[in-house]
């Protein structure tokens, strides 16, 4: 299961209560994306609620495809916004705090550490592979990243 399956917007309740609906509490879910990113709906929603939506409508959901919410791009800036927490230097729970301050969406820290570590462990093996290829340009970006999530 991707990470993006394990995001949920905070306070899904009172947030289906302010637009009078029940929402899924997967952020990343179609019925979630509609319902919240609707010039409509979005009316309905406090200020603060509004603001919070708006800022990840504009940071993920933001590109030119056709299928544009569901092409997979605002899953891939999702997971390149987590991954640059992390380089950043901040643990699981920090990252699920800046997320919840940052979009209104929440997670489990032991699924960020999961996602984390399991991110790292594939670079692994992409620095290994470019090291058999010996792709010495591959490698050293590859470690440097890795080395940025440890």
């Amino acid at each position: 299961m991707a990470i993006t399956d394990k995001i949920y917007v905070k306070n899904h309740r009172r947030i289906g209560s302010q637009l009078e609906t029940r929402i899924p509490r997967s952020a990343f879910s179609g019925a979630t994306l509609d319902l919240l990113y609707t010039g409509e709906n979005l009316a309905k929603l406090d200020d603060a609620t509004q603001e919070r939506v708006l800022d990840f409508a504009e940071d993920f959901l933001d590109c030119d495809c056709e299928s544009n919410p569901y092409c997979g791009h605002p899953e891939r800036k999702f997971i390149q916004y987590l991954l640059d927490l992390r380089a950043g230097g901040l643990g699981a729970e920090a990252i699920v705090d800046i997320m919840s301050d940052d979009y209104l969406v929440t997670a489990y820290p032991g699924d960020v550490l999961s996602f984390l570590d399991n991110s790292v462990r594939t670079l692994d093996a992409m620095e290994d592979l470019a090291s058999v290829e010996k792709n010495r340009e591959m490698e050293r970006r590859v470690g440097e990243r890795k080395r940025d999530l440890l």
